[in-house]
């Protein structure tokens, strides 16, 4: 699977892997196979799972769950190692750079897409699926591609929950 299909599927549904906000731990490890670092906060009430450019959030309780995913797309622009390690353990190839005009094609030819709001941030200009919980952020500071990405590329895609963690 490449990037564009993965993203638009995440958009239109809300999930990636099968993984979707209140999923378990055990269901991420089962799920997602790349080396991770896990930092537990000091109160121990939730903990970032970080996989490179892929960052899971969890709360506590009886188990740990998901609460937010965040695929930090411009971390590829300066470490792009990281997408081959992703490829490697998950199938789903990324690549350096990806554009926002090529997925919102994509996202164009998708039947039961979520609608988009448009937030612009200075810098950053927000596209919001409400029905999905995604957040897309695209790179708006008319810089050129190099060891970061460029006008107009992903800069992130994030679910997050629409209730306020604990």
């Amino acid at each position: 699977m490449n990037a564009i299909e993965f993203l638009t599927s995440l958009i239109r549904s809300g999930k990636l892997y099968s993984l979707e906000i209140g999923s378990t731990l055990g269901e991420v490890n089962r799920s997602i196979r790349c080396d991770f670092i896990d930092d537990v906060s000091k109160s121990g009430l939730s903990m970032r799972r970080d996989y490179g450019f892929f960052e899971f959030s969890f709360n506590s309780g009886p188990e740990w769950v998901i609460s937010a995913v965040s695929i930090q797309m411009h971390r590829l622009a300066s470490n792009y190692e990281m997408a081959g390690e992703w490829q490697r353990g998950m199938g789903t190839l990324f690549p350096r750079y990806t554009a926002w005009r090529e997925l919102q094609d994509a996202l164009s030819q998708v039947e039961e897409c979520p609608s988009l709001t448009v937030k612009d941030q200075g810098d950053f200009i927000e596209y919001r699926a409400d029905a999905t919980n995604i957040s897309i952020i695209v790179n708006n500071d008319h810089a050129k591609r190099d060891c970061s990405v460029g006008q107009g590329d992903l800069w992130s895609v994030s679910l997050w929950s629409a209730t306020r963690s604990q």
